[in-house]
């Protein structure tokens, strides 16, 4: 039976930044859902495993790179599951922390050159056409069923937000929780922050897996250089952050959102009074990979 009990409680954030200003900002815990299997990784695999279950598929095939937590959580699920699981890699061979994990797990991983991992139809077509049990997961579990797994993140939430947040890496989670606030007939407003440099091509991605059209705000300003790139002042920002709340970000994701938060915070773009909740993605074991950005 595919099924994992949530834990993903609601907490508020103090911050004279937040206070000064008359806002009310809270975080979302999805971080401890599980401790591989965390953030949007486990709303977004859910009807996918269940998909590949009614099916009667179990190989899971699914692509990222050499720290992509997507990797990660599907050898995880695969493992508590009952699943195989093949991992394609892109980029040369090389070991990290990430990869142990997913070996561990039982993954089997394929390097491939990244001109090859652009079609990633075609790659597993290669390596697993024959295979009548492999089942297709695109990169970051890009999918409608992992957008319906992250809409049901709006029903856990016992009061209303003005305002909610999320980083944006494949435009999934943002998407499912949009059609989450769209089918509960919020009055909410949601933030899509995207990693990525020249991020507004997200918006697309985020459109076609939208059940309703559903106007959203776009933050392109807060991408630190592009994905995975940072800057010391957003590494200096994510320590201090840290060490103010004792919640884990980092720079790929949750620290860019963060971010953001307190910068238009201070910028006077939200009236006094209003209620905002920034949804914690995981993704911490990233952390492992930019080790030496920190001074801790």
């Amino acid at each position: 039976m595919i099924d994992l009990q949530i834990y993903s409680p609601v907490q508020k954030i103090d911050n004279p930044v937040f206070t000064e200003r008359g806002l009310n900002v809270f975080i979302k815990r999805d971080d401890l859902i599980h401790p591989l299997i965390s953030g949007n990784k486990w709303r977004k695999l859910k009807y996918i495993l269940k998909k590949a279950q009614s099916q009667g598929k179990n190989h899971l095939v699914t692509f990222g790179g050499a720290y992509s937590n997507h990797l990660l959580a599907t050898a995880a699920a695969a493992a508590l599951f009952g699943f195989q699981s093949t991992g394609i890699v892109r980029g040369e061979e090389v070991s990290n922390t990430h990869l142990f994990l997913c070996r561990l797990h039982g993954m089997k991983l394929l390097f491939v050159d990244r001109e090859a991992y652009r079609d990633k139809q075609q790659l597993f077509g290669k390596y697993f056409g024959d295979d009548d049990n492999a089942f297709f997961i695109d990169e970051g579990g890009a999918s409608a069923e992992a957008a319906q797994g992250c809409s049901e993140l709006i029903n856990e939430l016992e009061q209303p937000f003005d305002h909610i947040f999320c980083a944006c890496g494949t435009g999934t989670t943002a998407a499912g929780i949009i059609n989450g606030i769209s089918n509960n007939k919020l009055n909410t407003q949601f933030h899509a922050v995207p990693v990525f440099k020249n991020g507004g091509f997200m918006a697309a991605e985020i459109d076609r897996y939208l059940t309703n059209p559903t106007p959203y705000q776009l933050h392109l300003d807060y991408h630190f250089g592009g994905y995975a790139k940072t800057t010391p002042q957003l590494i200096r920002f994510i320590e201090q952050f840290v060490q103010d709340t004792g919640i884990v970000i980092e720079p790929v994701y949750t620290g860019k959102m963060f971010y953001s938060i307190f910068d238009l915070a201070r910028a006077g773009y939200f009236k006094p009074g209003s209620s905002i909740l920034a949804i914690h993605t995981g993704g911490v074991l990233g952390l492992f990979g930019m080790m030496d950005k920190f001074i801790a």
